[in-house]
């Protein structure tokens, strides 16, 4: 079982013993939600509140990719479905969620949104032994030590946060703010751009918070603000990242932003409009908008068979690929596949390329992907890679 520190993950000791006696007396599953030809997995996620394009874009690429596999048969004549409940980007709400998702029997957890949620929801999984698959969150503390239920598609924080640094000062620039959100999330960031700044003889000049779901950013405009930072790292989603430069711009301040993949980059653009010239966003899938890599124009093909009801961006392109993963390891799974041998099936599938996009799992390793690059929002809504 892994173990999540206070620093790491944001849950105490105390809320970790809470959260796994819960999952203890959840009793016997109802077991109505698997039958021979379907495949139920369960996500909980924001749909609605200040990180609901989150929610809304991952699930809806999961969806096309999952609905176009069933219409060819699906896996082993079995379709797969995905049981969404909303949980606001709240913690709380997301373990209601999981307890209820794992009554229901779930085959697997899937596509949950958020380092905060799921800190209260592997646990959960893990004591229930329900595996725990391609969460949209790179927080070291949901990965190491290793946990054999959980699986992740994308690159860590870490990951992304060292090649903003590594930008950042090859461009010369070492006086770099940190603006993160009061939670796991915040703190997995920040601590992935301390890393990094220390490995290269350099810290933070200032760090300030914002709550998770609100936009009250002028007590963090001020403080960094004063500091002269060259740079703002972000460490939060899209309203208040767009709140804070916004906000920012108007006090007068003249430096770049940086943000890492989970602000969300399209959603970012759309709140920003012409505001967002410059801005940058770490990404760790490959671009949904240049059709250079063959993942792209898959995606994109789909999209447009499926009556382009998806828009394409970097959150649809994580889930599409996080269902692709998810349906790779079920085919290795047998002819009537059960959890075991489903993490079996995860763990056979050793190194892949999904369209030129590199992925590597293995009974050691259940981290698919390391890819990182860099992304600039262009002020006319769009993304440049």
């Amino acid at each position: 079982m892994a173990d999540f520190s206070p620093r790491s993950s944001g849950i105490t000791r105390r809320n970790f013993t809470r959260l796994a006696a819960s999952a203890a007396v959840l009793g016997a599953p109802v077991l109505h939600a698997q039958t021979n030809n379907r495949i139920v997995l369960g996500q909980s996620a924001a749909f609605t509140g200040a990180a609901a394009q989150l929610g809304i874009q991952f699930h809806a690429g999961a969806k096309l990719f999952f609905d176009q596999l069933n219409a060819q048969g699906g896996v082993n004549q079995s379709r797969i479905e995905i049981m969404q409940l909303d949980d606001g980007y709240e913690p709380d709400r997301c373990a209601a969620n999981t307890t209820k998702l794992i009554n229901e029997d779930v085959f697997a957890l899937f596509g949950y949104i958020g380092t905060p949620t799921s800190v209260v929801a592997l646990p959960l999984a893990t004591t229930a032994q329900v595996p725990f698959v391609a969460p949209f969150t790179g927080a070291m503390g949901l990965r190491q030590p290793f946990n054999r239920m959980a699986f992740h598609l994308r690159a860590s924080y870490n990951d992304e946060t060292a090649l903003i640094v590594r930008n950042l000062t090859n461009l010369g620039i070492n006086r770099v703010a940190v603006f993160y959100q009061n939670d796991a999330y915040g703190r997995a960031g920040l601590d992935g751009v301390t890393l990094a700044l220390t490995e290269r003889r350099l810290e933070p000049v200032a760090v300030a918070t914002v709550e998770r779901n609100t936009v009250e950013v002028a007590q963090a405009v001020a403080t960094l603000n004063a500091a002269k930072p060259q740079a703002v790292v972000q460490i939060s989603a899209y309203k208040s990242c767009a709140a804070y430069i916004r906000a920012a711009r108007a006090a007068g301040y003249g430096g770049s932003f940086y943000n890492v993949s989970f602000v969300g980059t399209q959603a970012l653009a759309d709140e920003l409009g012409k505001d967002g010239a410059g801005v940058v966003v770490s990404q760790v899938t490959p671009t949904p908008y240049r059709t250079t890599q063959p993942i792209t124009r898959e995606f994109l093909e789909a999209v447009a068979k499926g009556g382009n009801k998806v828009q394409p961006n970097f959150s649809s392109m994580e889930g599409f690929l996080a269902a692709r993963l998810f349906t790779e390891g079920l085919r290795r799974a047998g002819a009537r596949p059960t959890r075991q041998s489903f993490i079996s099936g995860m763990e056979a599938i050793g190194d892949q390329s999904f369209g030129g996009f590199s992925v590597s799992l293995s009974p050691t390793d259940h981290v698919a992907s390391s890819f990182v690059e860099l992304s600039m929002l262009s002020g006319d809504g769009k993304v440049r890679t």
